[in-house]
């Protein structure tokens, strides 16, 4: 394969944000196959700490393109992993904690308008989460995440490439399924190419609208 090719097929956060690219990100270079392989098998592993550490493996990917660095290696430091992976999970439950709380009231009083605004406030959280993701992999800044209203305007703002990407993650999703037809391992690699196709689809957006790579920082 020739220079210019391989240059063709190279996907990163400047690359302009597609379906293909993002569907090729994960699965571009041996190494990169080699650790959707490896995030597979740590969640059939290591039970739930799989996850989570698959979880810091994507904060720390994103991370490492952000500073002009390939994003592979990225499964090193486990510990780190663990903690990012905590971090952003952390995260995730305080978004959603108003919608569950709203949601078991709903259901001790049988209140159907309860109902309706968990439902809204569940929503509203999916939507708002990967608006600190993107700006917490940049310096893994604790307080980039616990600020919601600030994350839902971040998403405002990245426009109709935000809602690309929500298009290529829900695509990525019906996709993955498809694992379950290999006996239900295949699921297992699937499920983690999905996590990585989101998750650069996601980068992509909020890195190049934001600036947060080296290059739009002067570094």
């Amino acid at each position: 394969m020739t220079v210019l090719s391989q240059e063709r097929i190279a996907a990163d956060l400047s690359t302009p944000l597609s379906i293909g690219s993002a569907f090729r990100f994960p699965l571009q270079s041996r190494e990169s196959r080699r650790e959707v392989l490896w995030g597979a098998a740590l969640l059939v592993l290591l039970p739930g700490v799989g996850w989570l550490l698959n979880m810091g493996h994507r904060i720390v990917m994103v991370h490492r393109m952000q500073q002009g660095q390939s994003a592979w290696p990225a499964w090193r430091d486990y510990r780190g992993l663990l903690r990012h992976g905590l971090m952003t999970l952390g995260g995730m439950l305080y978004y959603y904690a108003p919608g569950f709380a709203l949601a078991y009231l709903s259901r001790a009083f049988g209140s159907t308008v309860l109902a309706w605004l968990a439902g809204i406030l569940l929503l509203i959280a999916t939507i708002a989460i990967p608006g600190f993701m993107s700006h917490y992999c940049r310096e893994f800044d604790p307080a980039e995440i616990y600020d919601p209203f600030r994350a839902l305007r971040r998403c405002i703002q990245g426009g109709p490439a935000y809602w690309q990407a929500w298009s290529i993650a829900l695509s990525a999703l019906a996709i993955s399924f498809s694992g379950l037809l290999a006996l239900g391992v295949g699921f297992l690699v699937t499920s983690v190419w999905f996590w990585q196709v989101a998750g650069f689809s996601f980068a992509s957006v909020f890195t190049q609208r934001f600036g947060l790579d080296s290059r739009s920082r002067g570094t």
